[in-house]
């Protein structure tokens, strides 16, 4: 840069100082001004999908080494996850129970409502839900339906434990060759494998027994006679620990139908898994803002006032003391 300076002294009848001194004004000019280029940068909007079935009451996961059910679990989790996310990013929470998915919000961006998302997430609850029944399969629809009606497109992030009650079969499996709208959804898995009943519960939250088997299965002929009665099922209490229906994770359910929807599937027992995840997805929309040149122009005014009382031989002179 003294090079620089000099060619410019060679050529005109204006000292060092004088040049640096000028040229310094003429930068924090430029600062107070404050330019700026447009930039292109992407924007990210989630929708938070929630599995608020009664499946996710099992107990089988551990936070801060105490049990807890896969809900407590999920919510944990999504704590975390809206903790990691940038200013900017906007944030949908949806509930999935039965066969659709209901949105508290459209997108809302995350540093701004960043209290009124973590109370939504606090509330999750599976009293919410206005169903017994789990068809996560037929749920893809209705949440396609759902992302479109939003102003702005959004990426889903989808926690659910796999479990589709009642079971499925030939007459209640929903085709999903023809879905279209889950490219990149990211489908985490929540629970474990061991397995663990499903504990049934009053409305105050009380223990009144456990999901027997035949709670899971589907009543005989239901299929056949009525689509409008898919997934009925008995609401029996089981009768001892035999009878219970254990739940576990359905890993290999999940990740079947995340292929065939052409998502992403990650197991929901790392937060930075899942933030991984999601940085595979590809942005909601990309959108320009200005980048303004305020910063650049004063650290260059800065840097060439400075430059009046520094030399290079003491620049040298203080690298030769250092070293020694």
């Amino acid at each position: 840069m003294k090079a620089w300076f000099n060619k410019i002294k060679s050529r005109s009848n204006l000292g060092f100082d004088t040049v640096s001194l000028v040229l310094s004004i003429g930068f924090m000019m430029l600062a107070i001004i404050n330019p700026s280029i447009p930039l292109k940068h992407n924007i990210y909007n989630y929708m938070f999908v929630t599995d608020i079935s009664q499946s996710m009451n099992t107990i089988d996961m551990t936070v801060m080494n105490k049990p807890v059910s896969r809900l407590e679990y999920m919510k944990h989790t999504l704590h975390e996850i809206m903790s990691e996310l940038p200013c900017g990013t906007k944030v949908s929470i949806g509930m999935f129970v039965g066969v659709s998915v209901a949105a508290a919000y459209t997108p809302i961006e995350v540093c701004e409502n960043f209290d009124a998302i973590e109370d939504t997430i606090d509330h999750l609850d599976w009293r919410s839900g206005w169903s017994g029944n789990s068809r996560i399969r037929e749920s893809f629809f209705n949440l396609a339906r759902l992302i479109r009606s939003f102003p702005e497109n959004s990426q889903v992030v989808y926690l659910t434990d796999g479990e589709e009650a009642p079971k499925l079969h030939a007459f209640n499996t929903r085709d999903l060759s023809q879905f279209q709208g889950g490219n990149d959804w990211v489908i985490v898995g929540i629970g474990s494998f061991k397995g663990a009943p499903i504990p049934k519960l009053d409305g105050k939250n009380q223990l009144i027994g456990y999901w027997s088997n035949e709670s899971f299965a589907l009543q005989p002929g239901i299929a056949q006679i009525s689509e409008a009665n898919i997934g009925a099922r008995d609401d029996h209490v089981a009768g001892g620990e035999s009878d219970r229906y254990m739940s576990k994770l359905d890993e290999a359910y999940l990740k079947d139908i995340t292929k065939q929807i052409n998502g992403i599937y990650v197991r929901g027992d790392s937060v930075l898994n899942i933030l991984s995840a999601m940085k595979k997805q590809k942005p909601a929309w990309q959108d320009k803002a200005d980048f303004h040149l305020k910063w650049f122009f004063a650290s260059l005014a800065g840097i060439i006032f400075s430059l009046r009382f520094i030399s290079i031989k003491q620049i040298k002179q203080y690298v030769i003391k250092r070293r020694k």
